[in-house]
């Protein structure tokens, strides 16, 4: 590995002879530390500095302006790009394989997102409702949503994002049979083209017992009472 590289010219160098794909919605935290994160931080920071200048926005004196490629590097690091530097959240499983106490019904969560879209970089805000039948083991309540939020965290296509959910979900439970549904609007389709302000896009991944029509309908019917509910708590 050569001497004098930018922390990005270095990970990029170990991702590469480690056969490790770093796109926008991959996790790299394998190779990154949190030394590395601030580097980053400080690396970026310049980066977004060149950006208002090209922009021709006079940071020096604009107050609203002052710091802003920090706070920039900050946010895209540590926040909507976070997923893709840290470890997938800690997540405890409890047996549920006692004959006598075994729970078989459906579990639903719901967790709300926040993503980016990997093409314009804008704000995919939504909610996910994960939905399984509980199988040899089950996990606590907070981490479906901790789980779903950080795959969301980072650059990726709603259609990978619910697959990755669902990817995740399945590892940590061991169930085969699994949903994941989320609705979500999207800033490149409201803020630019079309400007389609109520514009609500609906991905599902479905797995194993949900193609079963009773089960899918009775996951979109707790869907639906997850929606009035939230809708009261406004």
């Amino acid at each position: 590995m050569g001497k004098g590289l930018k922390t990005s010219d270095r990970i990029r160098e170990e991702l590469k002879s480690k056969g490790i794909r770093y796109w926008a919605g991959d996790n790299i935290s394998s190779v990154v530390t949190d030394s590395d994160k601030s580097e980053l931080i400080d690396e970026l920071t310049e980066k977004f500095e060149g950006v208002l200048d090209t922009l021709l926005i006079d940071r020096d004196n604009d107050p609203n302006s002052m710091d802003t490629p920090r706070r920039l590097a900050k946010m895209y690091i540590n926040e909507i790009m976070g997923g893709r530097y840290e470890k997938a959240p800690k997540v405890t499983a409890f047996p549920n394989d006692d004959p006598d106490h075994r729970y078989g019904g459906i579990i639903v969560t719901r967790a709300e997102l926040i993503s980016m879209c990997s093409h314009h970089h804008q704000p995919v805000k939504g909610v996910a409702y994960i939905g399984l039948l509980a199988g040899v083991r089950v996990i606590g309540l907070s981490k479906y949503a901790r789980i779903a939020q950080w795959c969301a965290s980072r650059g990726t296509l709603q259609e990978e994002l619910t697959m990755s959910i669902a990817d995740e979900l399945q590892k940590h439970t061991g169930t085969k049979d699994l949903a994941v549904y989320v609705q979500a609007t999207h800033g490149c389709m409201e803020h630019r083209g079309v400007l389609a302000h109520s514009s609500l896009t609906q991905t599902t991944e479905l797995r194993g017992q949900f193609f079963n029509p009773s089960v899918k309908q009775e996951f979109l019917d707790y869907i639906k009472m997850q929606q009035v509910f939230a809708g009261t708590r406004t």
